[in-house]
């Protein structure tokens, strides 16, 4: 009797495209850091907006292409985070936002990531349930919106600076309803009804 032939592995390569594009946006992140501390604004327009390109790209090209992974899955958001993150540090270093709203902004991030590690931790099933929401969308939008606003008024000398503090007050509002609602989501699942049972085998 003949032994039938190996079947091919069906488990798809974590090193597609859109993956790779997200690990470029990771790689860029210290560069703008670099550069911006440099004071070269030009320069980090560059990055950041090469990096935006990058966020526009993956998601869509995964859609597009049927390359969605795991590893994307995870690595984008946290891709996101690590460039907002940076920025608004960066930002805040070089006085052209306010210390607290870098604050703000880090400590939601903080606080979101803390709470996901210690589910995790517990054991408890989040990863099926936890999805971004409308508000944290439209406040990474807002975020990156306030970042790019900046970069560019400081590489081009627009005179953009009215603008800033509606844009400034929107992203501190946004960050933290989002990260209100991420909290009370977290809690409820130590809640008599929050579900919160362990991962199947």
């Amino acid at each position: 009797m003949d032994t039938p032939p190996p079947q091919a592995s069906q488990t798809p390569s974590n090193w597609t495209l859109p993956n790779l594009l997200t690990i470029l946006r990771v790689v860029l992140t210290p560069a703008f850091v670099a550069v911006f501390m440099d004071h070269n604004h030009l320069a980090a327009f560059a990055i950041f907006a090469a990096a935006g390109l990058t966020d526009a790209l993956d998601g869509t090209l995964a859609r597009l292409l049927r390359q969605r992974s795991n590893l994307g899955a995870m690595l984008d958001p946290l891709a996101d985070k690590m460039l907002l993150v940076a920025s608004f540090v960066c930002l805040a270093i070089q006085g052209l936002i306010p210390l607290w709203l870098a604050v703000i902004v880090v400590s939601r991030d903080i606080i979101i990531v803390g709470g996901l590690l210690l589910l995790t931790f517990l054991d408890i099933d989040v990863k099926s349930r936890i999805r971004p929401t409308f508000v944290s969308k439209l406040n990474t939008t807002a975020q990156m919106t306030l970042v790019a606003a900046l970069l560019t008024d400081k590489a081009f000398d627009l005179g953009l600076g009215p603008l800033l503090p509606a844009l400034i007050w929107t992203v501190a509002g946004l960050t933290a309803a989002s990260g209100l609602h991420y909290l009370r989501r977290g809690l409820d699942y130590f809640t008599p009804n929050g579900e919160a049972k362990p991962k199947p085998d």
